[in-house]
């Protein structure tokens, strides 16, 4: 039975990995669980799941549950977040949100755990100091992003383990007929929208994705198309694979979740309907696949493949009739090339457009600035930081800090 800490357990990643353990519960145990502000929500998983520790955003909430459950072991705040990634487990599954996410799993590889990764800024703020602790420790990074997950299935069907050996031993000899990765973005809720369109984008409106459910701050950077700039340099980290060999492919179906393609031409693509369990449970139960959908009943028929589709399951005759692809508009979505910019800059500015990006979505959020807003001030912010290379977890949240300063004071 594989022990799983679940960082973020009340959020949209979280709750799903829940229902996966609740449906095979002599295959995982929920061995701790973590929240910021949903302590109803944790109050539940706790019965429910029993776990051993668990982490809240404020001590006020941790006195509440610990009085509720007195053996449990109960941390709270920024601290408590890398306390509990100490913990003894198989896998930690990190669905924090943003910069948050970095120092508990900093702490977790450390430990030697494996980690089931959903959170982006880890790698976009510390992917060298991230990588060389997994290359150290044997650490495994599971991707559980739909589209690096994707990536990863890809680059496994080409023999080997995509992110096992990456860091245990050496991906030389994994990466060398990898050409290109093809990441594919849905598009948001304003492909095909002019930059003058967007200046009156209301928060409901920039909230309604079309086809993904998330949290809204993943659901802004989707919307200004940062969360596909954020998912580049995750792939450079991940899979060892330089800037100007990632392309973004706009794919409005969401049915193709990325490709990969190979020195000989060829491209594999991995396909199926928008569904995160599908990430989620192949990164807990790495390597092997869980099954997510039923079996077919007896009596469909061989003649007729429409007849053997089942709840769940993708159906090109219909879903697949019309797939696509597009060039991003880069003028209108400037997220984009911000990205790829820090990316190749390197050092430090990867962090300071990550923490300006933060901060900013926050203000959005509040109502505090417009939707245009956001890329206009991090190109501003980039333009003006100029901070050493980070070499350490807290070196980065200090550079991270000062970003948000800088972003707040541009706009005042």
């Amino acid at each position: 039975m594989k022990k799983i800490l679940i960082m973020g357990s009340t959020g949209s990643i979280g709750t799903q990995a829940l229902e996966i353990i609740r449906n095979n519960r002599e295959r995982f145990a929920a061995c701790g669980l973590t929240c910021r502000s949903r302590v109803e929500t944790l109050i539940g998983q706790i019965r429910e799941f029993s776990p051993e520790a668990v982490s809240v955003g404020t001590a006020e909430d941790a006195a509440r549950i610990q009085a509720e459950f007195p053996g449990l072991k109960v941390y709270y705040g920024e601290a408590g977040l890398v306390e509990i990634a100490k913990m003894d487990c198989d896998i930690v599954l990190n669905s924090l949100m943003g910069i948050s996410g970095l120092a508990p799993t900093y702490t977790a590889i450390s430990q030697g755990r494996d980690i089931a990764l959903a959170n982006k800024e880890t790698l976009v703020a510390g992917g060298a100091l991230v990588t060389e602790l997994c290359r150290q420790k044997g650490s495994r990074l599971l991707p559980v992003d739909s589209e690096h997950s994707a990536i990863f299935q890809c680059l496994e069907g080409n023999g080997g383990s995509a992110c096992g050996r990456a860091y245990a031993d050496s991906a030389e000899s994994l990466q060398r007929p990898l050409r290109r990765i093809l990441l594919t973005a849905s598009g948001g809720p304003f492909r095909g929208r002019s930059v003058e369109e967007m200046r009156d984008v209301t928060i409901e409106q920039a909230l309604n994705h079309p086809k993904w459910s998330m949290g809204s701050k993943i659901t802004i950077d989707s919307a200004t198309m940062m969360n596909k700039g954020l998912e580049v340099i995750e792939a450079k980290w991940l899979f060892d694979v330089p800037a100007d060999r990632i392309d973004v492919h706009v794919h409005p179906q969401s049915i193709v979740h990325s490709m990969v393609e190979f020195c000989d031409g060829s491209v594999i693509a991995q396909m199926g309907m928008p569904d995160m369990k599908i990430p989620i449970s192949l990164a807990l139960n790495y390597p092997d696949r869980m099954q997510l959908l039923p079996d077919f009943a007896d009596g469909y028929g061989h003649d007729d493949p429409e007849s053997r589709v089942t709840d769940g399951s993708l159906d090109l005759f219909t879903t697949g009739r019309e797939l696509t692809f597009e060039k991003p508009d880069r003028k209108v979505f400037r997220c984009i090339d911000l990205a790829y910019e820090a990316l190749r800059e390197g050092g430090a500015a990867p962090v300071v457009m990550n923490g300006a990006n933060e901060e900013l979505v926050a203000m959005f959020l509040a109502g505090k600035i417009g939707f245009l807003d956001i890329p206009e001030t991090i190109e501003k912010v980039m333009e003006k930081a100029d901070f050493p290379a980070p070499h350490t977890v807290e070196e980065i949240l200090e550079t991270d800090r000062i970003s948000r300063v800088m972003a707040k004071e541009i706009l005042d």
